[in-house]
């Protein structure tokens, strides 16, 4: 499914040749809401959460011991479930429960910038309906990319028993999720999938970094009406632009956008097109920046 970073120039090239200009869009309600700029504190608060996303790149033996050096060190009380995924086929993934936060976290993989363009530009792909027997009671109409889909699907009934028992554990009723690129896409799939199986009350927040755009309006919605979501997207990054929202995708809500001069802004809404945010800031793959995908986010770089 991962095509090599080769084919990056071309399937970007196809990509621009049908995609949808923003700037003929009428005005979205979310342009016209209120842009703001985060405080030092609000933004100093995500950083622990940066890390545990980086952490996720490496292997699944250095983040079920908790040595995968700075990375795992910036967060030293954290308490590992356990890990998996082979980083290929399937991406890395681990639980584990964080005493300070005092919530279970769980992080997936993510993938460079050669890797994920192809995936989410090349022709084949399609919104496909969330599997029932993973998603019992979500109407078909809630649709995601499929190659992202299936990503979560290789790992979800592992990671549910994981979270399960770190819950059980240590006894809170916690769970944030996180991820980068990749890993951001299949980190919401599963703020979906979780709370269908885990106990009422359960409190969920999910916070994604460079993602690209995951599925369709009614997934949006579905999301927005139910979960607490955090989108960090890093200056000029071109993955949070794909695919394009005349393919039918669409953002959830949450932005969170890092501009040139390090300043962070709160986005309101989906898809704001203020030119703060994140499609008015990058109005097309060639204005976009891939160096920018790994970060830094607040220092943080998304390598193991």
């Amino acid at each position: 499914m991962f095509l090599g970073s080769q084919l990056v120039l071309s399937s970007l090239l196809a990509a621009a040749a049908i995609r949808a200009a923003p700037a003929v869009e009428a005005p979205s309600l979310e342009a016209r809401q209120s842009v703001t700029t985060l405080t030092a504190g609000q933004v100093a608060a995500y950083k622990p959460y940066s890390y545990y996303a980086a952490s996720a790149y490496c292997q699944p033996a250095s983040t079920l011991a908790w040595n995968c050096g700075g990375n795992c060190n910036a967060n030293p009380g954290f308490k590992p479930v356990a890990s998996g995924g082979n980083g290929d086929s399937v991406q890395f993934w681990y639980v584990g429960y964080d005493p300070t936060l005092q919530t279970v976290i769980v992080a997936y993989q993510g993938t460079d910038t050669s890797k994920i363009l192809p995936l989410v530009t090349d022709a084949d792909f399609f919104l496909d309906s969330l599997n029932p027997a993973l998603f019992p009671g979500v109407s078909s109409s809630v649709r995601t990319h499929d190659g992202f889909g299936d990503a979560h699907a290789k790992s979800a009934t592992a990671v549910l028993a994981a979270v399960q028992t770190a819950m059980a554990r240590y006894a809170t009723s916690k769970v944030t999720i996180v991820g980068h690129s990749l890993g951001g896409a299949i980190a919401l799939i599963a703020s979906v999938y979780l709370p269908l199986h885990l106990p009422a009350g359960t409190v969920f927040k999910t916070i994604t970094y460079g993602a690209p755009r995951v599925g369709n309006q009614e997934f949006a919605d579905y999301v927005n009406a139910r979960l607490d979501v955090s989108r960090v997207v890093n200056q000029d990054d071109i993955v949070p632009i794909v695919p394009g929202r005349f393919l039918g995708f669409h953002h959830v809500h949450g932005e969170k956008h890092i501009l040139n001069s390090l300043a962070w802004v709160n986005c309101p809404g989906q898809d704001n097109t203020d030119s703060q945010c994140t499609i008015g800031y990058v109005p097309n793959i060639f204005e976009g920046e891939t160096g920018d995908h790994s970060g830094p986010y607040d220092g943080v770089r998304m390598v193991c």
